[in-house]
């Protein structure tokens, strides 16, 4: 009876091994939440969008320039490696759609957006502000 039953435990505690295991990453890749830009100029939700995250502008410090409230800024952004992310970013300033990435380590989060190929790229560094 007592093999059955340490058994069981250990049943038990592999599983609950695993499951750490599981929900340890998960929580230290996600961007899901509000961010602000190192400038101070702006602050984007990120959200689920399907398979995916996108980023919306949920505040401007100066409501007049190019950039608008709500605009989606980040879009299609899919996992691409541990802490990774491979998308769209949109410029408000120039208005052009660049391929994008996001890379995630710990509370900062930076995000780059590239043309020609990835010969330019110009990226932006975030803290996470909730």
């Amino acid at each position: 009876m007592a093999t059955i039953a340490r058994a069981g435990g250990a049943r038990r505690l592999a599983f609950s091994v695993v499951m750490l295991g599981f929900a340890g990453p998960a929580l230290a890749q996600d961007v899901t939440g509000t961010w602000l830009r190192d400038t101070g100029a702006s602050r984007v939700r990120f959200v689920k969008c399907g398979e995916a995250m996108c980023g919306t502008l949920s505040w401007l410090k100066d409501p007049t320039g190019p950039a608008k409230l709500g605009q989606r800024i980040f879009y299609d952004m899919k996992p691409n490696g541990p802490g990774k992310w491979s998308g769209s970013a949109f410029n408000p300033e120039d208005g052009k759609t660049y391929s994008g990435t996001m890379t995630l380590s710990g509370d900062t989060l930076t995000t780059s957006g590239c043309v020609l190929g990835g010969m330019i790229c110009r990226s932006a560094k975030w803290s996470r502000s909730n």
